[in-house]
């Protein structure tokens, strides 16, 4: 994020969050108004893009269903705000949004200055470069100058001048301020290089390119970009709800419950499978919902794996699991216990 765009945003956390904001409400505000406001991108295939008829879809929309299910017991009760990314801090401390789920990198700085806390990393993301094929290069390192196409208001063009300089490579930053402007600049030519997160890469070449074989994703990571789901500070409840309905996803892939077989597994003796699906009683009092909260979820959304298949495994984007793959698996997901 530039400097200014940070200290901006801090200003504005400080105004909004003084002593008597801790007092927070926003459960309660959700369940009155008996819809969740989630800010999501505006338009990334597989993460979160809006169809012809108006409905969206994608991992990060997921997000944004399992936390309405939860709370409100339906997947459909969410309102999506879709944001550019300077807008998204903005838009969640003054209350336009409840959360985001919006391809936001988890950073110290976002985490400790802006009144925002990161309540789980729902998508480990690295960082990416795509080059034309035509422009004959493998690999980052194979480049001793280019023009790099960046969006402005993110960890991108850091990340982006670090990897050039450390590499002692001539770099030209055409920063622009929006996805739009991102897609059409590097597609039109003004630029060598597309750098972004490496979802938002794969999605744009699936989405947006006339023809996706003509373009090359590196295989250089310049940096790691582990996207959170984001809560204003102040509503320890609804952070947990937050938190808790992306776990009751990633743990029902680790136990093997899945929206097909969730009515046949509250017949299982697996006390883990139990507790989850509400069978054993508790967890939804915590939580201040209903005990069956998470057998909502993993019904109507499924698991943390079928919503990652059904978005972004299979077509048109094609990404490997890798990182986001379980660590039974040798990836990073894993949930603590629901119990």
């Amino acid at each position: 994020m530039r400097t200014n765009v940070l200290l901006a945003a801090i200003g504005l956390a400080a105004t909004l969050f003084g002593p008597a904001a801790q007092a927070g409400a926003v459960l309660d505000a959700v369940k009155a108004r008996g819809e969740l406001i989630c800010g999501t991108r505006g338009d990334t295939q597989g993460f979160a893009r809006r169809d012809a008829a108006g409905k969206y879809s994608g991992i990060e929309v997921d997000m944004c269903r399992a936390v309405a299910v939860a709370i409100l017991g339906s997947a459909e009760k969410v309102r999506y705000v879709p944001l550019e990314a300077a807008k998204r801090f903005p838009a969640l401390q003054d209350g336009t949004v409840d959360m985001l789920a919006s391809g936001t990198t988890y950073t110290l700085t976002r985490d400790t200055t802006l009144g925002l806390d990161f309540v789980g990393v729902y998508y480990f993301d690295t960082q990416a470069f795509m080059a034309p094929r035509k422009l004959g290069k493998k690999s980052v390192r194979d480049i001793t100058s280019a023009s790099v196409c960046v969006q402005a208001g993110t960890t991108t063009m850091e990340n982006v001048e670090d990897y050039f300089r450390a590499n002692n490579m001539t770099l030209k930053i055409v920063a622009v301020n929006s996805a739009d402007e991102l897609r059409l600049a590097f597609f039109g030519g003004r630029c060598d290089l597309f750098a972004a997160d490496r979802s938002a890469v794969y999605a744009a070449r699936a989405a947006y390119a006339s023809n996706p074989k003509d373009y090359l994703i590196l295989p250089e990571s310049t940096s790691r970009e582990p996207l959170g789901l984001i809560v204003r500070q102040g509503d320890r409840a609804f952070a947990d709800i937050v938190r808790w309905s992306l776990y009751a996803m990633i743990q029902a892939e680790e136990l093997g419950v899945t929206s097909r077989n969730v009515d046949e597994m509250l017949k299982s003796a697996n006390a883990s499978i139990r507790q989850l699906l509400g069978v054993a009683p508790g967890t939804g009092a915590a939580l201040k919902v209903d005990d069956k909260w998470a057998y909502n979820i993993i019904k109507q959304v499924g698991n943390y794996g079928e919503s990652y298949e059904r978005n972004v495994g299979g077509p048109p984007l094609h990404i490997p699991r890798g990182l986001n793959a379980l660590a039974s698996q040798g990836g990073m997901q894993y949930s603590p216990p629901i119990r």
